[in-house]
């Protein structure tokens, strides 16, 4: 079942998006994920936090507007078709969805294009990667 992450639940998420960016994003000196895990746990409670729950929390979704801040699953539990789940229900519900990736996770980019999205722009981040911003408008 997909709902809204509980307040209490902030850690759970926190080790599940710590694990997902250091296992995904490898290229990334492991301390900038780290470092980083207090603040974005203060930024769950401004974003719309949905989480997969079968069983516990399997994986969840932030997302800020229309902008999905990433999708991420256990490792223990992908290839079950949970991120697809999750993304799909967030296309029930808006009409345009915009997230950026790292062109060198190509396992990423490729989910989000076989789920019709389209690479509409390319930047490099803070840690001088080579970001896609990606949309998907609701036909």
């Amino acid at each position: 079942m997909i709902r809204r992450m509980k307040p209490s639940e902030i850690d759970t998420v926190g080790d599940i998006w710590l694990n997902g960016n250091l296992e995904a994003h490898n290229f990334i000196d492991k301390n900038y994920w780290i470092n980083h895990l207090n603040e974005v746990k203060e930024q769950f409670k401004q974003a719309d936090i949905y989480v997969l729950d079968e069983q516990g929390i399997q994986g969840f979704t932030g997302l800020t507007e229309s902008y999905i801040a990433g999708i991420f699953v256990k490792k223990e539990a992908r290839n079950q078709g949970i991120g697809k789940q999750l993304l799909d229900y967030l296309k029930q519900r808006y009409d345009q969805l915009t997230l950026n990736v790292y062109a060198r996770n190509k396992n990423a980019v490729r989910f989000y294009e076989k789920n019709n999205f389209n690479i509409s722009s390319e930047s490099m981040d803070e840690n001088n990667e080579k970001d896609y911003q990606m949309i998907w408008k609701k036909r």
